[in-house]
């Protein structure tokens, strides 16, 4: 007989997370597994890339009546007699206008929030929160299943999360699993008495499919101009990215005379305020941010560089693309850098700020040989995750 396994995502909108699942999902043996998926939200550009045999949950409609925007949803929540859902909904947005950060936000707003879910009806031999916060909390509170795992993808003393109330999850869990090595020792440090629960699994990553997808798209893409190298860096536009050091760096590099275009795959919160300081820095020619992209992979072959300005990952899946497709790579200091690059070996890492990202840059654009060296190196890599897959499958046994 199967095992029947549930995922639970906020979203298969554009992110690391949401990518790593699909992935995941794509590894998956469904002679083995026969696999539910809940989402809050029925959306996201990872939506076509699911595999045909994973089924999608419904929606809940009273969650859906409880996440209108604010006035809508009180009103209808009235007429459909919700009344105790109405306070619910009035403390929900009462937390989100006085929560210190996002995540601290979906934490103290989930036993709100919780009141719109039901309980899901099927037993599960596996359940899994993919994701931080709510995907766990739901596995815990709303799911029958004989073994839960929760999933971190970040560093988490950098994502400014309260751990008194991940504690309280974490303790319900039999496992707890997360991205690399750095991000476990991390976990180990803050939640000692969970230790032992805790695995690395690497996010999966598969060159096969990367190569395919990156020869779907054959015309140029960045219609180059005198010899300008191409510049691409992707991550949401969101603070943890930094990209606004990357709109100065790029407006450092312009001042020194180098020919460079600089496209961000992306989309997010900061894009109005990273459109005002692309104008503030002039380089409206220079630097682009292209918006969400279901196929990033053309673009990435097309590229000559990567950069990764981020002030904090767990473990980039851009990254391990781009060393995939071969491309010199820049990154910033951020706590997880050296778990995917070796300095001066298959890449560069740089201090976080535009000065040190504008020198690495630099650097790459005008050694041939360093270029050559690091193009060399990651060609003679193995690079694919696919055997993380076995790791999973002694968790779900």
């Amino acid at each position: 007989m199967k095992k029947r396994l549930l995922f639970i995502m906020p979203s298969l909108s554009a992110g690391g997370g949401e990518k790593s699942l699909v992935n995941l999902l794509s590894q998956l043996d469904y002679n083995e597994y026969q696999v539910d998926l809940f989402l809050f939200n029925h959306d996201g550009i990872f939506m076509e890339y699911l595999p045909p045999e994973v089924r999608v949950l419904p929606s809940q409609q009273t969650y859906k009546w409880f996440t209108l925007p604010f006035v809508s949803s009180v009103l209808k929540l009235l007429r459909e007699r919700k009344l105790s859902l109405v306070f619910n909904r009035l403390m929900y947005a009462f937390n989100v206008r006085r929560a210190r950060s996002i995540p601290i936000n979906e934490q103290h707003s989930w036993k709100h929030l919780s009141r719109a879910l039901e309980k899901l009806d099927a037993h599960y031999d596996v359940a899994i929160g993919f994701l931080e916060n709510t995907s766990t909390y739901l596995c815990v509170d709303k799911v029958d299943a004989a073994k839960k795992i929760g999933w971190v993808h970040i560093d988490y003393d950098q994502f400014g999360m309260d751990p008194a109330i991940d504690r309280l999850y974490f303790e319900q869990l039999n496992h707890i699993v997360t991205v690399s090595d750095e991000c476990a020792e991390i976990l180990r440090a803050r939640f000692p008495d969970q230790r032992k629960k805790i695995h690395v699994v690497y996010n999966i990553v598969s060159p096969d499919m990367i190569y395919k997808m990156a020869e779907e798209e054959d015309e140029d893409l960045y219609s180059r101009k005198n010899g300008e190298q191409v510049i691409l860096s992707i991550g949401r536009l969101h603070d943890q990215k930094g990209f606004e050091w990357a709109i100065e760096a790029c407006s450092i590099l312009v001042e020194r005379g180098c020919k460079v275009k600089w496209y961000v795959i992306g989309e997010g919160e900061l894009r109005e305020a990273l459109t005002e300081l692309i104008r503030k820095y002039g380089v409206e020619h220079q630097f682009h941010l292209l918006g969400l992209k279901s196929n990033p992979y053309p673009f990435l072959k097309q590229a000559d560089l990567y950069v990764q300005p981020s002030r904090y990952e767990g473990k980039s899946i851009a990254i391990d693309e781009a060393k995939i497709m071969k491309k010199p790579i820049v990154v910033t200091n951020f706590s997880t850098a050296k778990d995917q690059i070796q300095h001066e070996e298959n890449g560069l890492i740089v201090g976080m700020d535009p000065c040190a990202i504008a020198d690495g840059i630099e650097k790459l654009i005008t050694d041939d040989t360093l270029r050559g060296r690091f193009v060399g190196n990651l060609s003679r890599s193995k690079l694919g995750t696919e055997e993380e897959i076995t790791k999973l499958n002694s968790l779900f046994a």
